[in-house]
């Protein structure tokens, strides 16, 4: 072997290392040992209906982590997303329940109200300046509100609306082959994710995306409209917010005005999780989906154990912080 060689090999290990790869494969690598360490713990994690639940309660977090990761990238951050989809899962049980509107005029007003939340926290991040933490913490008090002003701080239920419930718990791949019962709300999510991946990789809004995210400023001087730009990133998760809410209310078969607050957490860890930094200008949806699964399955696995909520609780907030620990020491390493 050359000394060229010889001097190839670190830097090739330093540039996977330093590369959003390098946080997935890990990322995948610990999402594999907690599934092999469940599986051999209770021979009850890998039966059909446990994985089953496993995947429809990653559904919903999934779909707001792929919203709040656009945010990350930015380098902003959405406080509010957990209850932009309570919101939006209200709008819903206005338009089916109070106002008798067909079903795909409910999931319409699901997402535009979710777009236009999200096009407000823009714009008050945006033009006013207020900087991300404090707007979306303003709108998720603004939106909590709301949800319960809306709905009579009563839940809506949707029994008179045929198919809603199907949305989420339904499974069309169950009905070609009923040995994969695979629920329609996982569906949406990898539905999502690709329109999302997308979005960020092949179009202009995911660009500047991660341009933002990487230096704000140059792209500023460089004579780009920065603020309708980040507005629109903002709208684009919102409108992610807004399949959220209704996945969960299908899921629910209701519109719970006080449920949605502890959501945003759940979403921001698994984008960490997931390899995004919240220094901004690095991330991916896939990333963030393995992500949520981590989290999916070390909350069922510990309930599967019997393990109390509060430990649960302490587990994930240790995997945060060495998430985050990992990101820093990454980009010391750059």
């Amino acid at each position: 072997m050359t000394p060229i060689d010889n001097a190839a090999k670190p830097g090739l290990f330093a540039s996977i290392r330093t590369s959003g790869a390098y946080h997935k494969l890990l990322a995948f690598s610990g999402l594999i040992a907690l599934v092999i360490v469940f599986s051999f713990a209770s021979p009850n994690f890998m039966q059909t209906q446990n994985v089953l639940a496993i995947l429809q309660a990653t559904s919903v977090n999934g779909v707001l982590a792929i919203a709040a990761t656009l945010v990350i990238i930015t380098g902003g951050i959405d406080l509010s997303v957990g209850t932009l989809m309570t919101f939006c899962a209200v709008i819903t049980g206005v338009v089916l329940t109070y106002l008798g509107l067909p079903l795909p005029l409910g999931v319409l007003a699901a997402i535009l109200a979710g777009t236009a939340s999200g096009l407000v926290s823009g714009t008050v991040i945006a033009k006013l300046k207020v900087p991300p933490f404090i707007a979306t913490l303003g709108m998720m008090l603004i939106l909590k509100g709301l949800s319960l002003v809306i709905s009579g701080t009563r839940p809506i239920y949707f029994n008179d609306t045929p198919g809603f419930s199907q949305i989420s718990t339904g499974s069309i791949i169950g009905s070609i082959i009923p040995a994969l019962p695979v629920p329609n709300g996982v569906l949406i999510l990898f539905l999502v994710a690709i329109i999302i991946s997308f979005v960020l990789s092949k179009t202009a809004l995911g660009r500047y995306t991660f341009a933002l995210g990487s230096n704000e400023e140059a792209v500023r001087l460089s004579g780009v409209n920065v603020d309708r730009w980040k507005i629109g990133v903002y709208a684009l998760a919102g409108s992610v917010c807004g399949v959220a809410g209704l996945l969960i209310a299908s899921r629910l078969n209701s519109a719970q005005p006080a449920l949605g607050q502890g959501y945003e957490l759940d979403a921001i860890a698994a984008v960490v999780i997931g390899g995004t930094s919240l220094s901004g200008g690095r991330g991916t949806v896939l990333g963030t989906l393995i992500g949520a699964l981590i989290i999916s399955v070390l909350a069922n696995g510990l309930r599967i154990l019997s393990v109390a909520q509060e430990w649960q609780t302490v587990v994930t907030g240790t995997i945060i912080i060495l998430a985050v620990y990992a990101d820093i020491l990454r980009r010391r390493s750059l």
